[in-house]
């Protein structure tokens, strides 16, 4: 059986503006002695399937991101409390957990990745939702780091794009797209730093420039919330040059 790299670690690494060096000195600032470039190229690789405990509370903590979301393939026994997940918008507390990074999530054998070969680039995230306690219709704005392995496509936001980060993790199958997306609120925003979650399905234009769908998410009149959702590819580049040029607000994106 092959080893699968870890595209969702990557993914948030370079979200966050950061090379492999950058990673493993904020490792080490944070008090993991060893940590090195090769270790983190290890793990991206995937060759390590599994962290340490406390490499894996150190890249929480310096990622921002819970262990169970940095996509490694065996779970890895952190203890910390929990805090109150939550799904779609303006929706009440869930007993649901982050993004999924399990096997629903994994690739399957013979999927067609699609005729543009790779989705991987930098991509402007626009999605609406309507807000009972505001009477209106809102759109969130990310660009997001999307990086392709097989049939599964890992997405980030970059840092500065939007005060709340979001992820997705999805699968490619023909022209269909279907996963999940998370967003953390936040903190000083309406939501208050809340947690939503839900499911997404996209369908993926001929160019392979754009995917249009539509987001799902419970309610807290148990109640489904859903709107429309869309990734338009800005660059197939994700180089560091290129993440720079687009870690700025989405909401200045005229496109």
């Amino acid at each position: 059986m092959g080893v699968t790299p870890n595209a969702a670690l990557r993914a948030v690494r370079m979200g966050l503006l950061m090379s492999q060096d950058d990673l493993a000195r904020a490792l080490r600032d944070v008090g993991i002695p060893g940590a090195s470039k090769r270790l983190v190229q290890r793990w991206e690789a995937g060759t390590i399937s599994s962290p340490r405990p406390l490499h894996a509370r150190a890249l929480e903590r310096v990622t921002g991101v819970p262990i169970e979301a940095l996509g490694f393939a065996t779970p890895v026994p952190v203890a910390r409390v929990s805090g109150d997940g939550r799904g779609g918008h303006d929706v009440a507390p869930s007993l649901a957990g982050s993004s999924p990074e399990g096997a629903a999530a994994r690739p399957r054998a013979g999927v067609n990745a699609g005729a543009r070969g790779t989705y991987s680039g930098v991509w402007l995230s626009r999605y609406e939702y309507f807000s009972s306690g505001r009477e209106g219709t809102y759109t969130g704005l990310h660009y997001v780091v999307l990086l392709q392995h097989g049939s599964r496509l890992t997405v980030r936001s970059l840092p500065g794009s939007s005060d709340s980060p979001l992820m997705m993790d999805l699968e490619v199958d023909g022209n269909v797209v279907t996963g999940s997306w998370n967003e953390q609120t936040a903190s000083d925003g309406y939501y208050r730093g809340a947690r939503y979650h839900g499911a997404i399905q996209l369908l993926i234009e001929p160019t392979g420039r754009r995917m249009v769908g539509k987001w799902v998410g419970f309610g807290k009149e148990f109640d489904v919330n859903t709107g429309p959702w869309e990734l338009v590819l800005r660059d197939a580049s994700t180089s560091k040059s290129m993440l720079d040029q687009y870690n700025r607000p989405a909401s200045q994106d005229g496109g």
